[in-house]
């Protein structure tokens, strides 16, 4: 091992290929980016508008690889209004990178996500009606279902992320409900973020704390963009996966698909 003294007290210490820092109270590994999945949704919205298949959900999911990002997550809703069931069965065989199914835990939805076996489920607490997640889980009240869920997905080897706010005690009964990570909703961070951003990302970077010290993997998304990721990856290096639709479409329609997809992976060194 060889240990580098670095500025303001800090260690970095290579061992193989891992790479840590040391910083007298935190230690974290940097031998990994943070993860950029693409939420192809809005792909599917288009494409659901006038009928058809076009955009092509699939071939938008491994340009999306092709281009750079390390993951593709679909939220398959009950009313199919944009990815639907068929998609998800469609997209399973064909991707090469990290598969992450995100949705409410219902008969359909389990027994959907048990056939194609993702790299990862995020479960999220929403109502069928629900535009977007706009909530994390009360992980103490539903403790039991998760716990029940949880163990469902991991017995068929897939990896179980629970979507919360940063309520430390949210994560902790996450913890307890034996997730292998939490997605912490990053709303709130995305709106205060032009205010202040430093006030805002407080929250967050406690909240990401404690799910270190529960032992869980770390997750983040929710009007996460160009603007904001930047920040919120400095400020809480550890974080595993981001995983970003709605904004990234958006800047698509500016800047092409390539180059945007580009220009977030830049925004996570």
């Amino acid at each position: 091992m060889t240990i580098f003294v670095c500025y303001n007290e800090c260690f970095q210490s290579f061992l193989s290929d891992n790479v840590f820092i040391i910083t007298g109270k935190d230690t974290y590994f940097l031998n990994d980016m943070t993860k950029l999945s693409v939420n192809i949704n809005k792909i599917a919205t288009v494409r659901n508008a006038r009928g058809g298949n076009n955009p092509d959900v699939v071939k938008v999911a491994l340009d999306c690889e092709r281009f750079g990002a390390e993951g593709i997550t679909v939220h398959p809703r009950p009313d199919e209004r944009h990815i639907r069931y068929a998609d998800v069965v469609a997209l399973k065989p064909v991707l090469t990178t990290e598969f992450n199914i995100e949705g409410y835990p219902q008969k359909s939805f389990i027994d959907l996500v048990k056939s194609v076996k993702p790299t990862q489920v995020t479960l999220v607490p929403d109502g069928p009606d629900q535009i977007t997640s706009n909530a994390g889980w009360d992980t103490k009240r539903n403790l039991d279902f998760l716990t029940e869920v949880v163990s469902e997905f991991k017995g068929a080897g897939i990896r179980a992320s629970i979507f919360v706010g940063t309520e430390a005690e949210m994560i902790e009964y996450a913890a307890k409900a034996g997730a292998d990570r939490v997605e912490l909703y990053t709303e709130p961070y995305a709106t205060l973020y032009p205010a202040g951003a430093a006030k805002a990302v407080a929250p967050f970077v406690e909240a990401a704390k404690v799910a270190r010290q529960c032992g869980l993997g770390l997750n983040a998304g929710h009007d996460l963009s160009l603007e904001n990721l930047a920040y919120l990856k400095q400020q809480i290096p550890w974080m595993d996966e981001v995983s970003i639709g709605h904004a990234l479409v958006c800047d698509a329609l500016y800047l092409g698909l390539k180059k945007t997809i580009e220009e977030y992976k830049n925004c996570l060194k």
